[in-house]
């Protein structure tokens, strides 16, 4: 079979059908107290946008994100918690539930079936809280019933009675019991726990604004009535965690521990004092304060039992706002071969916005509490933890940052306790608004509102003696003082280059430092791509961002000729408020949170001055030689878009068309058209030519009146001069440029049918062997469609570009929607097909099922990467 057969039979393929699913998502967790639980099945929920995430520390991996909330997910609580186990007898075939809740006062259940990896949405609880729910606080009475209290910024704290399922897939039976307001001062941490004993009584601790631990006590299926109030914090309550109940020696009692913004934890005992027929007369009365009430603790009583409180000790060693407390899960203690009992481990576990977490024993001859383990992240750009967790055999502890991050240690140590960092997913912390694929498809790019760019990629793992891929963060090139809104990949030849733009005039220009190229070496796909540059010519190590700056200054390698020179003319000192250098590392494995944030920056290396606003969109041409930038705007003067030459990155061009902002702007796949959509419900397609060496001829083609609502996204077909629109009005529109000696002109080809929300990205396939193409729609709910289009021409046209083709029909079918598991919850910003590589081509034969990958951002906070298996 000769070469034109070939090519022949490769145009006549098509597929039946296409399945697709998630190989990655990224991101960050919510920056709220309560919002990540660690649950006993292993898994770790937390709060990311408007969805519940769920990841493996295990496997350093987010697994799926849950769909339906509406607001911010801020608190997230298991049931059976971890410690629960010594009441509740579960294994992998009965389902755990989680309970969440959200900024508009909603809180949903749902199920894991942890022997088939499955989860359901259960039910959203019947009636909300008036304002965001602040904590949710649960406990289980047996493996089938379970007590859970949710507080509120309304005011308000509703204890619910829930009773689960005896097989999965059932309902679950809820109940309200009670609602205790609390008026004004709002509480912001719970605690829920049974009474030591067989009377089955329970107690709950509320801590908030007033600075005070409120105890409430409730006999079996009794209501919550106030016990006590303990006083000795001096600023907000912010976690409260009780102890399981203990039996020893004749003395019931159990524990809390409260943690304060005042720096401060205390260690409260609540222990049985007497039945109340022993009870003296006098001190029946809760209400009669004594001095002898002052010394030992105040006493309340429930049903027949009288209990006192007393603190048992004070523990201070934070520097800043202790944000979470909890004590380790239970163990199980072995007696003899036959019997076992649970006891509680002496250790508590606080997190603090000093950077730190700390584990506190009671020293074995003493008894005083220490401070016996302490871990942190001592980067710069580390602000402190929200919260801290045990894992539920308690060898691994959790923090998650201000940032959105996350830190673990697990103890690898035998004899001698021995707290080791751990990998963990990372991702964005706020609305990503670009990605693209890199010029070599090694790797994706990303810029989001929280002011940075990330890189992801494919890295090989050994995992039980088996090789497996796995994405991660591998470097974080900016880490601005703006939000980041847009970037641009440069395509050509050469070292990896992106253009960014943020809420600021100026475009930025950053180069891969030499540490990036030959860490990118150990990922998966590192040897893609063509090697443009060679490694030996790069002098620049990585780079170094001063405190009050918004430049990258670069770190030159030891014995650069350049460096001496650089370093003469830049002043790196910002006086009072200078930083420690970067540490750029070449990296074999993937990076911890601390490399990431400080130690993989890219050096700026210009500055693009044009622009009146803040830079709202950008792009390269394929050929790498362009940039076209455009910024926020008003009016027609302020809304055109600017070209530069790559390189010299001077202007070389300045278009006018529209007349509100831009929104997206494509080169076609020829590099002889720029198509710009834009907020005045136009679209504008310019014609450009080289016109010498520093020059850029530029004509208007087009400029069409398109939609009714705004133009959001824009796409070129990689084989024909066809592109696709996309808008607010829910529709999404094909076109053609028609081109004659004379003149240019756009013509309709078809319109999609409705969509069911505002359409807010739209892309089309790389170039396939394939007769029909692609198009992937992404809408504002989150939701993502996948579209056959097929261009049937006159005369076949095979892989190459055909730029004047005509086309017999037209036809489009939506051929997948993805599953809501796998989309967004909010504005999907950005759809991104990978091309295939030559070599990854070249391992395929035509009976193969086709793998493409589709990258996705949106308004939710994540990266996503999708599998698309054609077939």
């Amino acid at each position: 079979m000769d070469e034109q057969q070939k090519e022949n039979m490769d145009e006549e393929r098509s597929f039946d059908n296409i399945d697709v699913h998630g190989i990655f998502i990224g991101a960050g967790c919510n920056r709220v107290v309560n919002t990540v639980a660690w649950g006993p099945s292993g898994l770790v929920a937390f709060g990311a946008h408007n969805a519940v995430a769920i990841f493996q520390p295990q496997a350093a991996r987010i697994l799926t994100t849950l769909p339906g909330h509406k607001d911010i997910v801020n608190c997230v609580e298991w049931l059976p918690r971890n410690k629960d186990i010594y009441k509740c007898d579960y294994g992998p075939l009965e389902e755990q539930f989680l309970l969440s809740g959200s900024a508009d006062g909603v809180i949903m259940i749902w199920a894991y079936l942890p022997s088939h990896n499955k989860w359901r949405w259960v039910l959203q609880v019947p009636k909300s809280h008036e304002k965001g729910v602040t904590c949710i606080a649960g406990a289980m009475l047996n493996n089938l019933d379970g007590l859970f209290v949710s507080s509120s910024s309304d005011g308000t704290v509703y204890v619910w009675e829930v009773g689960f399922p005896s097989q999965s897939g059932g309902d679950c039976n809820l109940s309200m019991l009670q609602t205790i307001h609390v008026g004004t001062r709002t509480m912001v941490s719970l605690a829920l726990a049974e009474l030591p004993g067989n009377a089955a009584d329970w107690i709950l601790a509320m801590g908030g604004l007033d600075n005070k631990v409120h105890l409430y006590v409730s006999e079996r299926k009794g209501k919550f009535v106030p016990a006590c109030e303990l006083k000795g914090h001096q600023d907000w309550i912010r976690s409260l965690d009780f102890s399981i109940p203990a039996i020893a020696e004749g003395r019931m009692e159990i524990f809390v521990t409260s943690s304060s913004q005042d720096k401060t934890i205390r260690i409260w005992k609540i222990s049985f004092h007497s039945s109340l027929s022993d009870f003296t007369e006098e001190a029946q009365s809760i209400h009669n304060i004594s001095l002898k009430t002052y010394i030992e603790g105040p006493i309340f009583k429930l049903g027949t039992s009288v209990w006192q409180v007393s603190l048992e000790s004070l523990l201070v060693g934070h520097e800043d706002w202790v944000y979470s407390v909890s004590w380790q899960p239970p163990l199980k203690s072995c007696i003899d071969n036959n019997n076992a009992r649970w006891i509680q481990p002496q250790s508590i576990l606080s997190a603090s916005m000093d950077r730190t977490m700390m584990i506190w024993r009671p020293e074995r001859k003493t008894g005083i509490w220490i401070n016996d383990v302490t871990v942190g992240e001592l980067s710069h750009s580390a602000l402190g933890f929200y919260g801290g967790l045990w894992s539920p055999k308690g060898d691994a502890i959790l923090a998650h940052g201000y940032g959105g991050s996350f830190h673990l240690w697990k103890n690898v140590g035998l004899s001698v306790e021995d707290w080791q960092p751990q990998l963990v997913p990372s991702g964005h912390s706020a609305a990503v608004l670009d990605l693209g694929w890199a010029k070599s498809r090694q790797f994706i790019l990303s810029a989001s509102h929280d002011q940075t760019t990330r890189i992801f990629a494919p890295w090989e793992r050994h995992k039980d003696d088996k090789l497996e891929i796995s994405w991660h963060e591998i470097a974080r090139p900016q880490v601005h003082g703006h939000d980041i809104n847009c970037m641009a990949i440069i395509k050509g030849e050469g070292n990896h280059c992106y253009v960014s733009g943020a809420d600021e005039k100026v475009g930025r220009v950053f180069e891969a430092s030499l540490s990036f190229l030959r860490t990118l070496q150990h990922t998966a796909w590192g040897h893609l791509g063509k090697q443009d540059v060679n490694n030996e010519d790069i002098q620049i190590l990585g780079a170094n961002m001063s405190a009050l700056g918004l430049s990258q200054k670069p770190i030159y390698v030891q014995g650069s000729t350049t460096r001496a020179s650089v370093a003469s003319s830049q002043d790196f000192s910002d006086g009072m408020e200078t930083i420690p250098e970067a540490v750029p590392v070449v990296l074999t494995e993937p990076p911890l949170e601390e490399n990431l944030s400080w130690n993989t920056l890219w050096p700026e290396s210009h500055k693009l001055y044009g622009h009146g606003n803040e830079l709202f969109a950008m792009c390269c041409n394929h050929e790498g030689k362009i940039v076209a930038t455009a910024c926020k705007a008003q009016s027609s003067n302020v809304a055109e878009i600017w070209l530069w030459q790559v390189g010299s990155w001077k202007a070389i061009g300045r278009l006018h068309s529209h007349s509100l902002t831009v929104t997206q702007m494509e080169f076609s796949h020829d590099d002889h058209f720029l198509l710009s959509v834009s907020r005045d419900r136009h679209f504008s397609v310019f014609r450009l030519e080289k016109n010498g060496i520093d020059e850029v001829k530029h004509e208007l083609v087009a400029r069409h009146d398109a939609h009714k609502r705004i133009i959001w996204s824009c796409s070129w077909n990689a084989r024909h001069h066809v592109f696709a629109t996309g808008s607010r009005d829910r529709m999404v529109k094909i076109w053609k440029i028609k081109e004659t000696k004379s003149e240019s002109s756009v013509t309709e080809l078809l319109i999609l049918p409705q969509f069911s929300s505002s359409v807010t990205a739209v892309s089309w396939s790389p170039r396939s062997n394939f007769k029909d193409d692609l198009v992937a729609v992404g809408m504002e709910s989150g939701l993502i469609d996948i579209w056959r289009v097929s261009l049937q021409v006159m005369t076949p046209g095979g892989e190459h570009f055909q730029p004047c083709q005509r086309f017999d029909t037209v036809t489009a079918s939506r051929i997948i929607g993805l599953d809501i598991y796998l989309c967004h919850v909010a504005t999907v910003h950005r759809l991104v097909w990978r091309e295939t590589s030559e070599s990854e081509s070249s391992m395929l034969d035509n009976s193969s099922p086709t793998v493409m990958h589709l990258a996705s951002c949106g308004s939710d906070h994540t990266v996503r990467i999708f599998n698309v298996v054609i077939a």
